[in-house]
């Protein structure tokens, strides 16, 4: 399989070296066991030994960049794809960047610096949910980007009606995860709530635009 990198993979791959630099750097700095999970509440509920502390997302974010990378190439219905390619490539990046900055956080808490996960999060992802609404309305059929029902899979007509939609309510989802941050308390539910209801919506909407279709066609 021939794969060229154009300038966002670059851009990704770098931020992956990037944080195996920063590990390799701060493993002596780093406590033998390392938080590494917090809960909804904003404590610390796991731990792992530091070379996993330090390690693991980087490996999850090369793992990640790999797949995506691939994508475009094995995918059945890749020339759907390269009709969307600049917006898939961003979110790509997107991502990287949103795995580096977790692992920062997770560094900096390690270091003695303290604040609401919850609410640290809420804007990085209330900007990679927007982002990724935005794509969704410009993706086409494929088997690993988008809204992927039965329903969806089975008609283009039916994947760009759901994805359309899908992707609006997406980046809604992003405007009221980014107000986690002015109400911390909340920030958790203010970021799961919205993307549970997107999930389940989509699901039943695709059903319902594939049998609205499929009447039409008797």
């Amino acid at each position: 399989m021939n794969i060229r990198l154009g300038f966002y993979q670059k851009a990704a791959t770098g931020i992956v070296l990037l944080s195996v630099i920063i590990g390799v750097m701060l493993y002596p700095s780093m406590p033998d066991m390392m938080a590494s999970h917090w809960n909804a509440a904003g404590q610390v509920d796991g731990t792992m030994p530091k070379f996993w502390g330090l390690f693991l997302m980087p490996i999850i974010s090369a793992i990640l960049l790999g797949l995506f990378i691939a994508i475009p190439k094995i995918d059945p219905l890749a020339k759907n794809i390269r009709k969307f390619r600049k917006q898939f490539d961003m979110f790509v990046l997107l991502i990287m960047l949103f795995m580096i900055y977790v692992y920062l956080l997770t560094i900096g808490w390690n270091f003695g610096v303290r604040f609401g996960m919850a609410q640290a999060l809420s804007p990085a992802l209330a900007l990679l949910f927007y982002y990724t609404g935005a794509m969704m309305e410009e993706s086409k059929r494929n088997w690993f980007i988008g809204i992927r029902t039965p329903w969806t899979m089975s008609s283009d007509k039916v994947w760009d009606e759901t994805n359309r939609l899908g992707g609006k309510l997406m980046k809604a989802a992003g405007v009221v995860a980014l107000f986690g941050v002015v109400f911390p308390d909340f920030a958790f539910t203010l970021i799961l709530a919205p993307v549970i209801a997107f999930a389940i919506f989509s699901v039943v909407y695709s059903y319902v635009i594939f049998k609205k279709q499929s009447k039409r066609k008797r």
